[in-house]
């Protein structure tokens, strides 16, 4: 049964989150939220330093309220007004099944549009065939249509979650998911290699504004929840898993002539943005109640960050440069045509969701950082299988190589987000952008070896990167994290 708020005179503090009648949370406790994940000046005090510090009775319902869904599957950002708040979703949150629906239906729409917009990072790879066969490109041209996706993002994808650790921006959700498709789109009209890259360049500006604030908003709607965020991260896996089975056909009966098709993914993502957006983000950020309530009972582990980036790199450069060229090694160590190429580079995106969301179950059981080291010294055996063994078998390690790098990918961005609780944007632009997409500047380096020597030769070295990565995680503690609620 749904409690609403009692009315009171204005100016009166809101009432403690765990007093509220009937054991139900009231929405104005949303600010208190969202302060926990944004920086500021002051500490709160009394509830709200307890809601925002993840210490509190009203910490996880609090971040429930800034992410309840004023109706449907929209996602209210009720970081704003706690009246504007409390209108939309008629005054208070039941317990138990609503509350959790209402989390459930807000990641459920993060994940969907997760996977429209990273439909496009796999389509950049996706298209690299075609780019060589059609166009004649070297692996050194054809790997920097890959760099322009990659460079340019990873620039601008820090400053996105600078931006966003400043104020919420929802509104890049919509623009960022239709500037992914207009590049992909744009990328085969011309035969001109530096409008391809543009257009690349473009796609890749569009996937750098999306990642920031979504999972910053992930979180919050997780509400800590290791399995919650493995979903939002399984939603870009499909993305990208999808993105060949997009393009092979598409492009394959059209030529690159037919890449403006490839806009369809965005056209749903930034309607659904759009509706998300709309359903919930009318109120104006305010501090929350007592003071701005940053995440100040934690100082920041920078030291740990960095070390954390530094593995992330390490598995982004296996990972993109698998992703650029495993179509062509796959044709030439099975000696299939562009079909086997195709169901290479689908393995190795569907890899990844499984993998995903074994890491999830995984971090439930074991701490984060002990899976995660896990899997970088299970990736070494299944890399080397990738590299060193021929015939239809590479399929199998292409699947297990996957699996290896992508069950620490959501536990790597929580991670990120509680060594810097001061700067959760800024950790989500970082370990879910750019120590990412770095990966990609790699790739022209690997394309040259491979033009100087063999394909097989360049991607020798990429055998020792996750061994590296393993010597990076291996001191990282394991941070506190936001509590969850049990049975949502």
């Amino acid at each position: 049964m749904t409690s609403r708020e009692p009315s009171r005179p204005p100016g009166d503090a809101p009432p403690d989150p765990a007093s509220t009648p009937g054991g139900t949370t009231s929405l104005r406790a949303a600010p208190a939220a969202e302060g926990a994940l944004a920086p500021g000046p002051e500490a709160a005090s009394g509830p709200a330093r307890a809601a925002a510090s993840g210490t509190g009775p009203g910490a996880v319902s609090a971040a429930e309220g800034a992410l309840a869904p004023a109706s449907g599957p929209g996602l209210a950002y009720a970081a704003g007004s706690g009246h504007a708040a409390g209108r939309r979703a008629g005054g208070g949150v039941q317990r138990g099944g609503r509350r959790g629906g209402s989390a459930r239906g807000a990641i459920g729409v993060l994940s969907v549009g997760h996977a429209c917009v990273d439909v496009y990072q796999g389509a950049v790879s996706a298209l690299v065939p075609f780019f060589v066969a059609d166009r004649d490109y070297s692996y050194a041209a054809a790997s920097g249509v890959v760099l322009a996706a990659s460079l340019l993002s990873s620039l601008v994808q820090p400053v996105f979650g600078a931006l966003t650790d400043r104020r919420r921006m929802p509104w890049l959700l919509p623009l960022s998911t239709a500037l992914a498709g207009l590049g992909i789109g744009l990328s085969g009209v011309s035969r001109s290699y530096p409008l391809t890259l543009l257009a690349v360049a473009l796609a890749g500006v569009g996937i750098a504004a999306y990642h920031p604030e979504s999972a910053r908003v992930a979180r919050i709607a997780s509400r800590g929840s290791h399995t919650a965020m493995g979903w939002f991260s399984l939603g870009g896996n499909i993305g990208f898993a999808l993105a060949p089975a997009l393009v092979t056909p598409v492009v394959g009966a059209g030529g690159l002539g037919a890449t403006p098709v490839l806009v369809v993914p965005a056209a749903l993502g930034t309607a659904l943005a759009l509706f998300a957006v709309r359903s919930g983000s009318g109120a104006p950020r305010r501090p929350a109640p007592g003071g701005p309530g940053p995440a100040a009972r934690r100082d920041d582990d920078r030291r740990s960050f960095v070390r954390l980036t530094l593995a992330i790199v390490c598995r982004s450069v296996v990972f993109v440069v698998l992703g650029s060229f495993i179509s062509l090694y796959a044709r030439q160590r099975t000696g299939g045509g562009t079909t086997a190429g195709a169901v290479a580079l689908f393995v190795l995106y569907a890899g990844g969701a499984v993998g995903t969301v074994v890491g999830s179950a995984l971090a439930a059981r074991w701490n984060r950082v002990r899976v995660v080291r896990g899997s970088y010294v299970a990736s070494v055996l299944a890399v080397a299988g990738v590299v060193l063994v021929p015939g239809p078998a590479l399929y199998l390690f292409v699947a297990l190589a996957s699996a290896g790098l992508y069950v620490p990918f959501s536990l790597q961005v929580t991670l990120g987000q509680d060594y810097l609780p001061s700067r959760v944007g800024t950790a989500s632009g970082v370990t879910l952008g750019l120590a990412v997409s770095v990966g990609g500047v790699v790739s022209p380096a690997v394309g040259a070896l491979a033009d100087a020597t063999s394909l097989r030769t360049a991607l020798l070295p990429l055998i020792a990167l996750p061994a590296l990565g393993w010597l990076l995680v291996r001191p990282l503690p394991e941070p506190p994290t936001p509590p969850q609620r049990h049975g949502s």
